[in-house]
């Protein structure tokens, strides 16, 4: 693991207000972000030299949009494929590292919603073999792995619904989510199905948005706050989805949950707040169990016992997630890990909440991992 010091320290966030920005690009929400972020630490783009941006699903690399947008004179750029802030939080520790930049900004920018990009698979590539089968979507996938993991481990559709009631109580307390209407158990339970066994609050909407962060070394992290939010380990894993049984599960998800409390030196009773990037509610049902927090045979009761709504022991997504909040790739759920671990997240804030542990996936591809500790 990276030597004290050098360690990535998150000094700024950024974002814009999520929904619909009609007429804007990707990148101009990508920068408005990025200036929201600047200006919340008086800094002047000029002490930016690095640029990590991920692309939206249909689209070019972003880093050639937003650095003239931006007016960023930089010595390092990239742009990842599918970045989901995991993996390109993880890309500037190692640019951090290497010495190629030392104040790295990290963004996303998208306008999926009012361009109306369509998320369904086409007929194409590995797809070929799945599609005409349902497969069109990450729903249809998600509902089969959630028809696989009850048949083994009995968790039940009222216990699955746990997942999403939670989130909106806690989107209920974000002024920036889109969904803040309340939603009981009942209410969860009378909605019909969107891909059965998945009801519609199961999952994300679409949205349009920005976010943006700004890292540097531990070392130089009081240069520009004196509230830095340190990386303290990270894991991840390349799936191949064919060498492994039960791919709907996927359980190359579990040595990342292994190997992340020993790379972070950090036990995972010591967590105070879960972020799970959540295209569906199945996902963070999969990763709460293969992270440790409860066994999969006994997620379903866990689950009952409310740990992760308002006032629980583990508050998960603590923003509303991707189900209430906004559908931003996850990069949201660092911006509220970020504001938790300050203690600046108002009406929701965790009492003297110091670690906290992000986790991402790919869909059925590839898993990564995070802990942000107070520093």
């Amino acid at each position: 693991m990276t030597a004290p010091g050098r360690r990535l320290a998150i000094v700024a966030t950024g974002q814009t207000m999520q929904g619909e920005h009609p007429g804007r690009s990707a990148a101009s929400l990508a920068v408005e972000a990025l200036g929201n972020a600047i200006d919340s630490i008086g800094i002047t783009k000029d002490r930016i030299n690095g640029l990590i941006s991920c692309k939206q699903l249909h689209g070019d690399g972003m880093d050639s949009e937003v650095a003239p947008l931006a007016g960023l004179q930089l010595d390092y750029s990239t742009s990842l494929h599918y970045g989901t802030c995991n993996f390109s939080l993880h890309q500037a520790q190692f640019v951090l590292d290497a010495g190629l930049a030392d104040v790295v900004a990290l963004t996303y920018g998208t306008n999926q919603r009012t361009n109306r990009y369509p998320f369904g698979n086409m007929a194409l590539g590995a797809s070929a073999f799945t599609t005409p089968y349902g497969f069109t979507h990450i729903a249809g996938e998600a509902g089969m792995a959630f028809q696989r993991w009850r048949h083994l481990y009995g968790t039940t559709e009222e216990q699955l619904a746990h997942i999403a009631v939670s989130q909106r109580a806690w989107a209920q307390k974000n002024p920036i989510s889109i969904f803040t209407q309340p939603l009981t158990h009942d209410d969860y339970m009378a909605q019909p199905y969107l891909v059965e066994p998945l009801r519609r609050a199961d999952i994300t909407m679409i949205s349009d948005g920005g976010v943006a962060y700004i890292v540097t070394t531990e070392e130089k992290a009081y240069e520009f706050t004196d509230k830095p939010v340190i990386l303290a380990g990270m894991a991840e894993s390349g799936a191949s989805p064919d060498y492994y049984g039960d791919n709907f599960l996927r359980p190359w998800i579990a040595p990342v949950g292994q190997r992340i409390w020993e790379n972070a030196g950090i036990d995972r009773s010591e967590v105070d707040a879960v972020y799970v990037q959540d295209p569906t509610a199945v996902w963070p049902l999969q990763m709460l169990s293969y992270y440790g927090f409860a066994h999969p045979g006994d997620i379903g009761d866990w689950l009952d016992e409310k740990h992760t709504y308002p006032g629980g022991d583990l508050p998960v997504n603590t923003n509303g997630g991707q189900l209430s909040e906004a559908y931003m790739w996850g990069w949201l759920h660092i911006v509220e890990a970020v504001r938790q671990l300050r203690g600046e997240a108002g009406e929701r804030q965790i009492d003297n909440a110091r670690v906290a542990l992000y986790a991402s996936t790919q869909a059925f591809v590839k898993a990564a991992s995070s802990i942000l500790v107070r520093a």
